[in-house]
């Protein structure tokens, strides 16, 4: 049970988006925080790309969910991707 409340958290974050309240930062950091835990990595790499598309604001704790969600998925590169953005921030 405790591995799929990354889809009721996802569910909850849309909702949010579709009751037009503003998602931010923290709420972003949530939901990819939710499909890393989950091991969800290309959701987590979406809500991640989302971000940039829409100009949320990435931090450090934005980073290390999704490096994080890639390491769970074995996406090296991926996650060595992100590393290299984040320097480059």
């Amino acid at each position: 049970e405790k591995c799929q409340q990354w889809v009721h958290a996802l569910k909850l974050f849309r909702e949010v988006a579709d009751s037009r309240v503003d998602r931010n930062t923290t709420t972003y950091n949530a939901a990819i925080s939710a499909c890393e835990k989950g091991q969800q990595w290309v959701e987590a790499l979406q809500l991640f790309r989302e971000m940039a598309d829409l100009r949320v604001e990435r931090n450090t704790i934005t980073y290390s969910a999704a490096v994080s969600a890639c390491e769970k998925g074995m996406q090296w590169v991926q996650a060595l991707q992100l590393f290299s953005e984040m320097a480059d921030c």
